[in-house]
């Protein structure tokens, strides 16, 4: 009988740690620099969400399953970064995080549902902003890059470009750098991030070798390299980066991840 009452008491205790093991943040890649953020609670986020680009063949799929979206979050207005955000938003109700200048003309030059924009979802670099009742936080991070918009009447103003520190309660703290070269301020930043999204490919940004420089400045717990390959011209690959890394002694921070692929932070 005592057996029994301890083994009772065991699958309990085994059953109750099953929702705390399930309740953790998921990063997923699609390639170049989209990723998908869930969460311990379910709430999803999207940054620079480029679903169907060259590197994605499963595209059509995972644009069918992002039904349930609560924010989008745009580094800057080029095409390879806005991608399939105003058709998800359209779908899901998904509200835009990003600088005012670029929520503007999301809505006036690429039909993103004005509804969907509103003062607490915008900030400015150096500006935190609290989502989803507290549950995220936003800081707005500059990067050194371009912030035009292309449109059918050419090229429009649509904001600095940046980045983000994403801080999820219960999860990671993810920095999104957007399309940047290295610059000194990254300083600013050691120590509050845990998962850094950094781009490699060079010509646009900086390639493998600035990266790894920017990595050491910021000693992330971990660092994903994006936006290479997409194209021919994004000639950085991840092994010129693990290898500029090793330099600084921190090629074991490097995780790279295949399109499709999501990490558990635990």
């Amino acid at each position: 009988m005592k057996r029994l009452s301890l083994l009772f008491t065991t699958l309990l205790l085994l059953l109750s740690a099953i929702p705390a093991l399930a309740a953790q943040a998921q990063i997923t890649w699609y390639g170049h620099a989209a990723f998908k953020v869930v969460t311990p609670s379910g709430k999803v986020l999207l940054v620079d969400p480029w679903i169907s680009n060259p590197s994605n063949p499963n595209a059509k799929k995972d644009l069918e399953a992002l039904q349930k979206v609560d924010l989008i979050l745009l580094t800057h207005g080029h095409g390879d970064h806005i991608g399939d955000t105003v058709d998800i938003a359209k779908k899901s109700g998904a509200r835009l995080v990003a600088v005012p200048e670029l929520q503007k003309a999301m809505v006036a030059h690429k039909g993103f549902p004005e509804k969907q924009i509103d003062r607490a979802t915008t900030g400015s670099f150096g500006g935190t902003i609290s989502l989803l009742d507290g549950e995220v936080t936003v800081l707005f991070v500059p990067a050194v890059h371009g912030g035009g918009m292309d449109t059918d009447k050419g090229p429009v103003y649509a904001g600095h470009p940046g980045g983000f520190l994403i801080s999820v309660k219960n999860g990671p703290r993810i920095y999104h750098t957007g399309d940047t070269d290295l610059f000194s301020d990254m300083v600013l930043l050691k120590g509050q991030v845990d998962l850094m999204l950094v781009c490699i490919g060079d010509k646009f940004t900086m390639g493998p070798v600035r990266a790894a420089q920017a990595v050491d400045m910021i000693r992330p717990k971990m660092a994903v390299p994006t936006h290479f390959g997409t194209f021919p011209v994004l000639t950085g690959t991840p092994e010129q980066f693990k290898t500029a890394l090793r330099r600084y002694g921190l090629e074991f921070l490097m995780r790279q991840m295949k399109v499709g692929e999501t990490i558990v932070w635990k």
